[in-house]
């Protein structure tokens, strides 16, 4: 993918559904298995704490925005339906997980003036829904599913420059109302995966992906993490696809260097796929 720079015409977001509030954080999330939206494990349980810090803390949200890896597009898409559905898609895990619902709203009229907000808009999508990526993860950190949710696609025809970019141009939103939660993966190869291996324990360019993207966000230098290949070989085994990256890059555009960060679930599963997080704001 190239990291060459890509233009957008100059954006002010016309959310007039939300109101003006305080600014909201915005949150990285690596979701891992799917497995980790049932289980009693570090990760879940980090996420039930999280939702309950944001809800000490902060107004609640009018609105979550949700990046999910799990929905690439041509073209950049909002759900824009009133009850959006449940998607399980993924095969070969229990029952249990697929039994599983989240039935948070959505938020079509809102969805509706952010995307007029765009130039060229965003388009609003009445089919999709919340995929494993966004409802693994609100799930345990908001259980009521009383806040409405809507997902933004990504357009993984475009540069990961465009994909940092809809982050800038998303960061607006955090002054009124929407908590904007990325969740993908610092690194994900599912192919080399090792069910040998602890949560300490991660195989050499796994650690090395991790490490740089760790200085990259604890240096404020967002902006950097576009270029995360000039790693070369190592980024090429840390993500041999890039869906689960992009996520990070929409996050970290919509943060800002400067603002305080926290990481968490700095670990791993299988050696291949870094759960790091972080929460940008506060």
């Amino acid at each position: 993918m190239s990291t060459a720079p890509i233009r957008h015409p100059a954006t002010t977001i016309q959310a007039n559904a939300l109101r003006p509030s305080a600014r909201l954080p915005v949150i990285f999330l690596g979701h891992g298995s799917p497995m980790n939206a049932i289980e009693d494990n570090p990760f879940r349980r980090s996420w039930q704490a999280l939702g309950a810090e944001l809800a000490q803390r902060y107004e609640k949200p009018q609105l979550i925005l949700c990046v999910s890896a799990h929905w690439l597009t041509s073209g950049w898409w909002l759900t824009a339906m009133s009850q959006p559905r449940t998607i399980h898609d993924f095969g070969g895990f229990p029952r249990a997980l697929f039994d599983q619902r989240y039935a948070a709203p959505g938020a079509p009229d809102a969805a509706q003036r952010i995307s007029n907000g765009f130039s060229p808009a965003l388009g609003l999508d009445q089919a999709w829904g919340l995929d494993h990526g966004a409802w693994s993860v609100l799930k345990p950190m908001f259980p009521e599913a009383d806040i409405p949710v809507v997902q933004l696609s990504m357009d993984y025809g475009q540069p990961a420059q465009a994909h940092y970019a809809m982050g800038r141009q998303l960061s607006a939103l955090r002054d009124r109302g929407v908590l904007i939660v990325g969740s993908g993966n610092v690194v994900h190869n599912l192919g080399a995966m090792s069910r040998s291996m602890t949560s300490m324990q991660a195989f050499d360019w796994s650690l090395q992906f991790d490490e740089m993207v760790e200085r990259q966000i604890q240096q404020g230098d967002l902006a950097a993490l576009v270029q995360f290949q000039q790693l070369g070989a190592v980024a090429a085994k840390a993500h041999p696809t890039w869906e689960h990256y992009l996520p990070l890059l929409v996050a970290a555009g919509a943060a800002d260097g400067e603002e305080p960060v926290r990481m968490f679930n700095a670990s791993f599963q299988g050696g291949s796929i870094s759960m790091r997080s972080a929460i940008w704001g506060g």
